[in-house]
């Protein structure tokens, strides 16, 4: 076992948290056991946060909204975690690396914690550490984790699949606002929020704000909730408590409705399914065995010699 304090970490020691943290992001074969084993005697303090996830496109003023959203948060009386995923690249900076400087205000309150996304490569990659992060963080005591994803492409459907409640930030948009909100965004979102609804904005913003709540009228959900699109200003921090609002209504609703737990227990059983499989892929690709077979049966695949079920068999038969 490694030497983190966990009962320290159970008070809310930061430092203890961001050891945690970092061995559970760590590579190597042994910190991979040691988390997994903290992770299992942690277990009974996690699970009590609403995990919120947050997307927008670079520009939508992700960092500005994030940091008055938790400090209204922190305001409330409640413990705010941010953690950041960028599957498609997590060494570009961009929005995320940076978070800690531009969420200034945030990162110096004490019931604030900001985590920036790892670096890819290990199992399950970034969306794997997130989700443990998530827990270390409630076994701290932070009651709301925050989800921060660049709006584009699969990383979304990663958070979305990790958390309770969808958040898709826009922008004020003259003319063709749907060209802009694919239909699979649309369909994870449990709510857009327009931000930069201020100045000269605020009438666009209140005209988008129809054109998406008439695209949602479209997509029947089928469940208790219907999408909502709501407009604010974080920079001018109106409407804040607006968006903070609409989560509660949603949980309550969400747990009424034996929904709330159920997609928890949905999530965790589709993220098993998913880390059988790369264990699987991770034997097959340490296998010297399967390494020397490979090409042969490769071969044979590209000149029609044997069938790639045939030759995707004998591989799994390998093993």
């Amino acid at each position: 076992m490694s030497n983190i304090d966990l009962d320290l970490l159970r008070q809310g020691n930061r430092r203890a948290l961001a050891k945690a943290i970092t061995l559970v992001e760590s590579k190597l074969d042994q910190h991979r056991t040691d988390a997994q084993e903290i992770l299992e005697e942690i277990l009974p303090e996690t699970g009590k946060s609403i995990r919120i996830g947050i997307s927008g496109i670079p520009g939508v003023g992700k960092s500005t909204f994030i940091e008055a959203f938790g400090q209204h948060l922190i305001a409330q009386g409640h413990k705010v975690a941010v953690l950041a995923v960028d599957p498609s690249s997590p060494l570009r900076g961009g929005s995320i690396l940076g978070d800690k400087t531009r969420m200034e205000m945030l990162s110096r309150e004490e019931n604030a914690f900001i985590r920036p996304s790892p670096s890819e490569g290990a199992l399950g990659g970034v969306a794997q550490k997130t989700r443990e992060t998530m827990l270390l963080c409630e076994a701290a005591g932070y009651d709301i984790i925050l989800v921060e994803t660049v709006g584009v492409g699969q990383s979304e459907y990663e958070v979305a699949a990790m958390v309770d409640f969808f958040l898709v930030l826009m922008i004020p948009n003259a003319g063709d606002e749907l060209q802009g909100i694919k239909r699979g965004i649309m369909e994870l979102a449990d709510s857009l929020v327009i931000n930069k609804a201020d100045g000269e904005s605020v009438n666009l913003a209140r005209k988008t704000k129809s054109h998406y709540q008439n695209a949602f009228h479209l997509i029947k959900t089928g469940n208790f909730w219907n999408p909502r699109v709501l407009t604010c200003s974080a920079l001018e921090k109106n409407n804040i408590s607006d968006v903070w609002d609409m989560i509660c209504e949603y949980k309550s609703a969400a747990v009424e409705h034996n929904f709330f737990h159920e997609k928890r227990a949905n999530q965790n059983a589709e993220w098993l399914k998913k880390l059988i499989h790369e264990l699987i892929d991770m034997r097959l690709n340490h296998s010297t065995e399967v390494q020397a077979t490979m090409p042969e049966l490769q071969r044979k695949v590209i000149n029609n010699s044997t069938t790639p079920y045939k030759a995707a068999k004998q591989i799994v038969d390998l093993l």
